[in-house]
């Protein structure tokens, strides 16, 4: 085995996240797990340069739309509202609004750069039991528009409750490993599955899995224990 192999991701995202990435169209819980993926993957991050400097020839290819005559004057007289004192806008507009995080180069395995805006570090969190074997913290609660997004911490040989797919689920490892019907995935490993897709992932170390789970839709449970389960599982 190669050394590429032992430190370097085996599953990618497929060129249509990249894209999609990209151009800033996947919702917060997606695009951080993404940039999770990328803190791991040299690949995939010139992959991505790629990408962005297609589109961005893309958009120097493209002719100049013409303003209006009172767009510049109707700008500033916006900015100027917006800066009054007491606006609400002017502190929503200063807030930071991350809906792509970015993929900087990989930081200390334990705690990928991307995530250090939503927890401190893995070995400081508290952990909410949802099943024997099966805990998680909370990220992203599901929105109005079906993204969410939560840490898993599965003990080795326990499986989750079989399950297909209402959109697209992307699973990151952060240590640790785990199989499914279409493979076995370990650290930085990124698994894309959507509503054609049911599966039973599985812990299959010595060691405890955990990992980033995003989805835009809720999951769909096959069996029992995994429809009881669901008002409190999130995603």
């Amino acid at each position: 085995m190669t050394a590429r192999q032992l430190f370097l991701p085996n599953h990618h995202p497929s060129d249509a996240l990249l894209v999609a990435y990209g151009a800033g169209s996947l919702g917060e819980g997606l695009s951080l797990a993404v940039a999770v993926h990328l803190a791991h993957c040299p690949d995939c991050r010139a992959t991505l340069a790629e990408v962005e400097a297609l589109g961005g020839a893309l958009l120097e290819d493209l002719p100049p739309a013409p303003l209006e005559s009172l767009s510049l004057s109707a700008t500033l007289d916006r900015l100027d509202r917006e800066e009054a004192p007491g606006n609400p806008c002017k502190a929503m507009r200063m807030r930071p609004r991350c809906s792509r995080p970015a993929a900087p180069s990989p930081p200390a395995p334990s705690l990928p750069g991307p995530l250090r805006a939503y927890v401190p570090s893995l070995e400081d969190l508290s952990w909410q039991r949802l099943a024997p074997g099966v805990r998680r913290v909370e990220l992203l609660p599901r929105t109005a528009s079906g993204g969410a997004a939560q840490l898993l911490r599965i003990a080795p040989g326990t499986a989750l409750p079989h399950h297909g797919h209402g959109g697209l689920e992307l699973t990151v490892v952060l240590s640790g490993h785990f199989a499914d019907e279409l493979g076995r995935y370990g650290p930085g490993d990124l698994a894309e599955v959507d509503g054609d897709t049911n599966h039973q992932p599985i812990a299959d170390s010595h060691r405890d899995c955990v990992c980033l789970i995003a989805t835009d839709a809720p999951l769909r449970f096959t069996g029992l224990m995994g429809r009881l389960m669901q008002p409190f599982i999130g995603l």
